[in-house]
């Protein structure tokens, strides 16, 4: 079985192991908080970021993306109709675009923020970064919402999926995006109602369940998490 560095509350950590549990492919979850700095978590990643899979013989693969394009040339290009992937370069493009909307931009702008600020900071050592939440940022980030859910509503009103007919790596990112800011009660659904469907969706698969059990200490998920129908 494969091993898996991650945060619960990592949006990049949650494509992961929707992506790998869409392929049925089990994975053993090491929880890490990067901030602790561990000598033998530093070893596997100097640069201290998640995520981070063991993958056969222990070899460390470093990133959502770099993790997507392994589990597609070692699992995906053998699933037909089911990979997450596409064949077209161009769609393959499309894809690709997507799942950096999600995993940088919408991470930049808005999940890095209220992470940061809501569930890790309470959690940290003063020394390491620890504290009261800057309000600052978190208005911030809150303002940059409405910009990413209402670009995924416009994706999943004129397609079938966002990235076109079929689910892709593109769903997922945007899903475990939507899925920490869902479970910290920051997205109103009620005005998008393409996005919510298409995120009903893909709430309601199997590879989606395990998200559901998440918990973090400290802070419980907003009531309607673990709805499928919310």
């Amino acid at each position: 079985m494969l091993t898996l560095f991650h945060h619960p509350m990592s949006a990049a950590c949650r494509f992961v192991r929707l992506a790998f549990g869409e392929y049925g492919e089990e994975l053993a979850l090491v929880e890490e908080n990067p901030w602790s700095r561990r000598r033998e978590f530093l070893a596997l990643n100097p640069a201290g970021t998640l995520p981070i899979l063991l993958a056969e013989g222990d070899v460390p693969i470093i990133g959502a993306t770099v993790i997507a394009e392994y589990l597609d040339e070692t699992r995906g290009v053998l699933k037909r109709e089911r990979r997450l992937f596409a064949e077209n370069p161009m769609d393959r493009a499309e894809i690709r675009r997507l799942v950096d909307w999600y995993l940088v931009k919408t991470e930049s702008e808005v999940t890095r923020h209220l992470v940061r600020e809501r569930v890790l900071k309470p959690l940290m050592p003063e020394a390491a970064g620890g504290g009261s939440p800057d309000s600052a940022a978190i208005r911030a980030a809150r303002a940059n919402i409405r910009q990413h859910l209402k670009y995924t509503n416009w994706l999943a009103g004129t397609r079938h999926w966002l990235a076109g007919s079929r689910i892709t790596y593109a769903d997922f990112a945007a899903a475990a995006t939507f899925s920490v800011l869902d479970y910290l009660g920051e997205i109103d659904w009620r005005e998008q109602n393409a996005a919510r469907d298409w995120y009903m969706r893909v709430k309601s698969r199997p590879s989606f369940r395990p998200l559901l059990s998440d918990r973090v200490r400290g802070l419980a998920p907003v009531s309607h998490y673990a709805d499928l129908d919310f």
